[in-house]
């Protein structure tokens, strides 16, 4: 429902108030310009400082090409983890999708910025002989005088919408660099898992040729028969594995085919001491992309809430020109104001609307730093204890067991065991190499955790353990 509400003779104070802020909008609008990187930039220097690495955004042929060339020259070798995670923020096509919606962002904040297109109209009455032409021009005068406020938001939503990106290529470094360490790792398990199942054939080969000369019970045969039947099926499931993972780390890297991937033949050796990361809450408190994103939509709902509450009442107020022309009678000239008339809707529930979304807007905010409280000490306390775990495995057990392995050598040359002892060690110290693998997997993986705690939620990276069979299920005689 519209109506006429302005006095047929306003004062001048009201005009030159009127023109002052039209005038003030239309300079702020005609500053409003795509900007020549579209905010990429920030997302750019950003991912350089916090994991120095490129991210590029491929918007045409040539840059696809240049990024392409890269790409070929860090697959000629043996990939590494630093290079799996370039060629992942170069090629992953989920990313470059998402990047897209930067454009989108500052479109809408330029939009925000532009002027509202004026409403044209032209009317022919006639009445007999005479002809009235009725022409009128109208621009939505509360969006020219909100439109600051309506520009700030949109700044915020599109600075939220950059952090958000941000975070997207950091849990994608993350990503590719956990699945990196399971391919890995996964391939060194399939070896040794290899080895195991060599010595268990060997083992009921023996064990069958004795029990056909009667030098061997059933009993005994159908032991090492059923070892050797165990690792077999061990080894088929750790190329199960080997393979899920290097397909997961063929997609993370945007590839068509596995076969492009050369990987290492073993993970990176763990390093000689953790440095430490003293208030780490304070740190993660600091550095967290999440936090900062919630900080922003927290300002921008703040901002809409101002807005709602200013507009509660009059929501729609068009400003126009008039002129009426007759063919029997001079010109006419005027203007109108209209705006809706708040008879059943005072903006209350809109109101209400805003101040919900405000205070929900609050409590996520305040769980989004607990959460990351909690999870930068729970991935700290992970690392440190993988680590823990891995040199123990690598610097005590496996050394142990290679030691057991070289005197039960001595022994059997000796003639003090005999053949399917010493079997049953190698099948031991195979055990125990496969147990450190897992090891190192782990805190590698636990470490990737905690750089990414320290940007953002991290994620979870599903991993299949392939346990060797016990060395005692067979060879105890």
């Amino acid at each position: 429902m519209r109506t006429e509400m302005t006095p047929m003779n306003p004062t001048p104070f009201t005009l030159r108030t009127l023109a002052l802020a039209v005038l003030a909008t239309v300079l702020l609008g005609g500053c409003a310009n795509f900007s020549a990187d579209g905010g990429f930039d920030a997302i750019q220097s950003a991912t350089q400082s916090r994991i120095q690495k490129d991210v590029v955004w491929s918007r045409d042929e040539a840059a696809r090409s240049q990024t392409q060339a890269r790409i070929d020259a860090l697959l000629a070798k043996p990939l590494s983890a630093e290079d799996a995670v370039q060629i992942a923020l170069l090629n992953n096509p989920g990313l470059q999708a998402a990047f897209n919606t930067l454009g989108i962002a500052e479109a809408d904040w330029i939009g925000a910025r532009r002027l509202p297109n004026p409403a044209l109209s032209i009317g022919r009455l006639t009445q007999g002989a005479e002809v009235e032409w009725d022409r009128a021009v109208s621009l939505d005068l509360m969006r020219l005088l909100t439109m600051p406020m309506r520009a700030g938001i949109e700044e915020r939503l599109f600075e939220q919408t950059r952090q958000r990106l941000l975070l997207d290529v950091l849990r994608l470094a993350a990503d590719t660099r956990k699945v990196w360490v399971v391919a890995v790792s996964a391939n060194q398990t399939a070896h040794y898992q290899q080895q195991a199942m060599e010595a268990a054939e060997a083992g009921a080969e023996l064990a069958r040729r004795m029990a056909q000369v009667g030098n061997w019970s059933k009993l005994k045969q159908a032991r090492e028969q059923a070892f050797y039947a165990d690792a077999a099926l061990a080894v088929a499931r750790a190329e199960q594995a080997r393979l899920q993972a290097r397909e997961r780390l063929t997609r993370l890297l945007g590839l068509s085919s596995a076969d492009a991937i050369q990987l290492p033949t073993r993970l990176p050796d763990l390093p000689a001491s953790l440095p430490p990361l003293p208030d780490v809450e304070q740190r993660a408190m600091d550095t967290r992309v999440d936090l900062q994103m919630t900080r922003l939509q927290t300002e921008a709902l703040a901002r809409n809430l101002g807005l709602t509450r200013r507009t509660r009442i009059i929501n729609v107020l068009e400003l126009g020109a008039m002129n009426n022309s007759f063919n029997d009678a001079p010109l006419q000239r005027g203007y109108e104001i209209s705006f809706e008339l708040p008879l059943f809707d005072w903006g209350q529930a809109r109101v209400v609307q805003a101040e919900s979304r405000y205070r929900q807007a609050l409590e996520r905010a305040r769980e989004t730093a607990v959460n990351a409280r909690s999870q930068v000490r729970e991935a700290y306390a992970m690392q440190q204890s993988q680590y823990a775990v891995a040199r123990h495995l690598r610097d005590e057990v496996v050394p142990l067991k290679q030691r057991i392995s070289e005197e039960n050598q001595y022994r059997y040359n000796g003639m003090l065991i005999g053949v399917f002892e010493l079997l049953a060690d190698a099948r031991s110290q195979i055990a125990a190499v496969n147990a450190a693998i897992e090891a190192q997997r782990d805190f590698w993986l636990a470490d990737a955790d905690m750089q990414m705690a320290l940007a953002g939620p991290p994620g979870k990276t599903a991993v299949t353990s392939i346990s060797s069979v016990p060395a005692d299920v067979a060879g105890g005689h």
